[in-house]
């Protein structure tokens, strides 16, 4: 296995940690060990996307792994932040119910031996919804809590562009049968 397939486990590998962190009453530093965990599990999304590209290393499992890693992480990232009253529900909905859509395209493309990798409106709405759980973990306050309201909005919509631009790209897959 390749260093950019390994770092794309080891995201998924964070996942529980950082859901522990945030949740439970672990430790008194337990919000900045969840962020971390949230910043560094982000970082590998970065760097095993660089690494594929750069080695020439860019392999089926990747394209199907690595998006499938950042919907784990967001997606429980998302639903701690409901546990905690941070984001709403609704929104939350929304933005995971793109990503089953989007898994539902994948799966048919795949059994049809074709792989989808993911569009740059992909790439910018996962970097849109990481920034918007940096925000929304840290709870900064100030000018900061305006701005976790804006990156909300910002991840929703790109949500939307991203889910109508995906659907756009692949309405093939629509049309494949059994």
């Amino acid at each position: 296995m390749n260093a950019p397939n390994m770092l794309t486990i080891l995201r998924v590998v964070m996942i529980p940690f950082f859901v522990a962190f945030l949740l439970l009453d672990i430790t008194e530093y337990d919000k900045y060990i969840a962020l971390a965990i949230f910043i560094a599990a982000s970082f590998t999304d970065t760097l095993d996307g660089y690494l594929a590209r750069k080695n020439n290393q860019v392999t089926n499992f990747g394209k199907f792994m690595d998006p499938l890693a950042d919907k784990l992480l967001v997606s429980a990232a998302m639903i701690c932040l409901v546990e905690l009253d941070m984001i709403p529900s609704w929104v939350v909905i929304v933005i995971i119910s793109r990503e089953f859509i989007i898994s539902g395209f994948r799966l048919v493309a795949s059994d049809n031996g074709i792989v989808i990798a993911a569009s740059w409106w992909g790439k910018i709405k996962t970097v849109s919804q990481m920034v918007m759980i940096i925000l929304l973990i840290g709870d900064f306050g100030g000018v900061f809590t305006m701005l976790e309201q804006v990156f909300i909005y910002i991840a929703l919509i790109l949500t939307v562009i991203s889910l109508i631009d995906y659907i756009a790209k692949n309405k093939q897959v629509l049309k494949m049968q059994d």
